[in-house]
């Protein structure tokens, strides 16, 4: 690594930890102050309400501060005249813009690895603080297909990996050919046990005569093979999070069901593809910053650095929302807008670099 790379790096990180810190303290704070009087007395609890938050701003607050952060080490490069500087040292754009592209994408995909912990699931923690239910985590009414069959979870407790009121439909050519029908069931070893059941079997002919119900109990059995609770208690809520293994594994489950999957979709790539925007504006806001300090208007470059970079985030924030909620199919409300702008960013950075 040059000197001249470990002095950019070095300015770069101070800007951006400075906005990084001043971002989270400004989101957490003001939510912390506006909910106050609803969180529980527990100051351990408190203290827990804030972590959860502060990772769950982190997804807004990283990549914005990442671009921000450069916007602020530009202007003091300009206003210092070192950019001047680094090009009469021979120093190419590349060389001066390419190290944050690396540090920023290194950021980026540290993000993307904690959305695969339980982290990512910090905003429904922080709501259920809020909401007096961080002990009690219970679902109730949960209806699936799951292959052949329909399933009913009366109670759902996604902690414990148990449900409780456990009705299953078995369908063949649209008619019910047997239900099964247990008060328990547990998840282990990727499975469901169903204990104490009692199935009920409709004959294959029916006869007035001869036909009965054939009624048999059974200690156990297993069914929703690799169904983890915690997908069952996000997937049919309208507004939920999912971590990024999570989701692949509920998509990888619900499509042999032949069930919608956009939402799960716009979540993969909300979170996977998304924090991405800020590369190609990273570049744009270099290639439009002037050397010379003597023809550069700091506040015109800032302002119109900052709101550029809001809209571009709201524009995908919002197309996110309409994948999300099933308006828009998230193939066409994010990936394709995304690789569109990236095309737009290289076109109108080339066009620049030559003018």
């Amino acid at each position: 690594m040059s000197i001249l790379t470990k002095y950019i790096l070095k300015k770069y990180f101070l800007h951006f930890f400075i906005v990084l810190m001043s971002l989270e303290l400004f989101f957490v704070g003001m939510d912390f102050l506006q909910n106050s009087g609803k969180l529980p007395s527990s100051a351990n609890l408190q203290l827990l309400y804030l972590m959860y938050n502060g990772f769950f701003t982190l997804t807004l607050t990283l990549p914005l501060s990442l671009v921000f952060g450069w916007i602020l080490t530009l202007v003091i490069f300009v206003r210092n005249n070192e950019l001047v500087a680094f090009t009469s040292l021979g120093a190419k754009r590349f060389n001066i813009y390419f190290p944050i592209i690396v540090i920023s994408l290194i950021l980026i995909i540290l993000q993307i690895a904690i959305q695969m912990t339980p982290m990512a699931y910090s905003y429904e923690q922080k709501k259920k603080i809020l909401d007096g239910n961080y002990f009690t985590n219970t679902k109730s009414d949960i209806f699936l297909k799951y292959n052949d069959n329909f399933v009913y979870f009366k109670r759902l407790i996604p902690l414990k990996k148990q449900a409780e009121g456990i009705h299953i439909y078995k369908v063949k050519d649209d008619d019910i050919v047997e239900t099964i029908i247990a008060k328990k069931a547990y998840f282990q070893n990727d499975k469901w046990y169903v204990l104490d059941v009692k199935v009920v079997k409709k004959p294959e002919f029916m006869n007035f005569e001869t036909s009965k119900l054939e009624v048999r109990h059974e200690k156990f059995l297993v069914t929703l093979d690799g169904f983890k609770p915690k997908i069952l208690d996000n997937v049919y809520e309208d507004k939920s999070n999912f971590s990024v293994l999570d989701a692949i594994s509920a998509l990888s489950l619900l499509s042999k069901q032949d069930i919608n999957t956009d939402k799960i979709r716009a979540a993969i790539y909300y979170d996977i593809f998304m924090p991405f925007f800020i590369i190609p504006l990273i570049m744009l806001i270099f290639i439009f910053t002037s050397y010379n300090r003597r023809f550069f208007n700091m506040g015109t470059f800032t302002s119109f650095s900052i709101f550029t970079t809001l809209v571009v985030w709201g524009v995908f924030f919002m197309l996110h929302k309409f994948s999300n909620s099933g308006v828009i199919k998230p193939e066409f409300s994010l990936l394709l807008p995304m690789f569109l702008w990236f095309v737009l960013s290289l076109f109108i950075y080339k066009r620049k670099s030559r003018n």
